[in-house]
């Protein structure tokens, strides 16, 4: 797996917006212009901006969060079911229900750049 890193991202953004304008793209992605602007610059983006990029470019994020997929045993390429996780800042806390709602966030994105139907 190719690993890129969070300025690729901007980098890629960039690249693939090519001459649109920075507004017209964000509105495709579901960003503010000014959050691809300073994306592009190079900024960090925030998980939900990230899962939306990496949607748009149809990138997995774990080519940028450097997340090998595991192979179950007994099944040559089979991948083993997909399991988010997050890391926080040290000191800083979110209820279950916030966490939840993330690791769905990431797990919806990784199903829809695999090209997996929507679960309901």
């Amino acid at each position: 797996m190719t690993k890129l890193t969070l300025a690729q991202i901007g980098e890629n953004m960039r690249k693939k917006r090519g001459e649109r304008g920075i507004r017209e793209t964000a509105r495709e992605v579901g960003i503010s212009p000014a959050t691809l602007s300073r994306v592009e610059r190079g900024n960090l983006p925030d998980l939900t901006t990230f899962g939306k990029m990496c949607i748009w470019l149809r990138i997995d994020p774990a080519m940028v969060l450097g997340v090998e997929r595991p192979v179950s045993p007994g099944s040559p390429a089979q991948p083993a079911p997909l399991v988010a996780s997050a890391h926080f800042r040290a000191g800083q806390t979110v209820s279950p229900e916030l966490a939840r709602a993330l690791a769905e966030l990431i797990l919806s994105a990784q199903r829809m750049m695999a090209g997996e139907p929507p679960q309901e």
